[in-house]
């Protein structure tokens, strides 16, 4: 098992029976580390976990095969994506009104409800079980959210997997000056930046400090997650798909936080995932 080599653990026998359990379409580096996660967490779960990595990094992918890989080893997980605490269409509007046009694109840290998000894992928590709880679900296609979906308990680990989990605020220098063509078109005042920041000086700074163990999906460089985020669109039905200058705009929305966690988040995570540009694993480093 090339993970296994590469985090220098020994292959057990249930890891090597639970990695063989996995979706066999899916990447074989992604079933291997989750195999190598649910069997280092099974004597005891850590209660929350975080999982971070730019867009198309795969945490989706990841976080799903994590789930399937410890129900293996007969520890529960209720998997989190902080794309459903997207606010709504309506609020994100009044935010567009009242602070800054740029509010109104879901996204970047501001964007999201991390109130309802830490209330969510409160709760997941401290379900027994039978019980059952509601969690959001946000339709990317219309753009807003729609229902619910529910979960029975109890649960080992709640895994809240997202973008820009852990991500950090900058200082008041690094924001002074304009880094791409949407901070210097839309933001040349830099009131959305300073507002996205404050956001994760408070709301989410606060929800990071809830999680046990970090693992962050490292992507290369900003033209992997432009290329990646593009390769995503092709799998999203034809009317709902947006061109590759409108995913080049996009990814602008989430460069500075981008570029701030590549710099950041290496030396806090509990384990760094190292991604090559061909979207395989080329490293691993745990913290501890």
């Amino acid at each position: 098992m090339r993970i296994v080599r590469l985090a220098g653990r020994e292959v057990t026998s249930g890891m090597a029976g639970c990695v063989a359990k996995l979706d066999p379409s899916s990447p074989l580096d992604y079933r291997e580390l989750a195999g190598l996660l649910a069997n280092e967490w099974a004597p005891r779960p850590p209660g929350l976990v975080g999982l971070a990595g730019g867009q198309g990094a795969g945490k989706s992918t990841l976080s799903r095969l994590i789930g399937l890989a410890c129900e293996d080893f007969g520890v529960r997980v209720c998997v989190l994506s902080l794309d459903d605490f997207y606010f709504p269409l309506s609020t994100r509007r009044a935010l567009a009104e009242r602070v800054h046009p740029l509010l109104e694109t879901r996204g970047p840290p501001g964007t999201h409800d991390l109130e309802e998000c830490r209330e969510i894992i409160a709760r997941l928590q401290q379900l027994r079980s039978g019980e059952t709880l509601e969690l959001p679900v946000f339709d990317k296609g219309i753009d807003d959210r729609r229902g619910g979906r529910m979960v029975e308990g109890p649960f080992d680990l709640v895994l809240l997997e997202g973008w820009c989990v852990g991500a950090p605020p900058e200082s008041e220098a690094a924001l002074a000056t304009p880094i791409n063509p949407l901070e210097r078109e839309a933001d040349a005042e830099g009131i959305w930046r300073r507002w996205v920041n404050a956001e994760l000086a408070g709301a989410y700074s606060q929800t990071w400090e809830l999680i046990d163990y970090l693992v962050f999906l490292r992507v290369p460089n900003l033209a992997a997650v432009r290329r990646w985020r593009l390769d995503q669109e092709g799998q999203r039905p034809e009317s709902q798909r947006i061109d590759s200058d409108a995913v080049d705009r996009f990814v602008e929305y989430f460069e500075r936080t981008t570029l701030s966690m590549d710099g950041f988040i290496p030396g806090e995570a509990d384990l760094t995932v190292q991604l090559a540009e061909d979207h395989s694993v080329s490293a691993l480093k745990f913290r501890r």
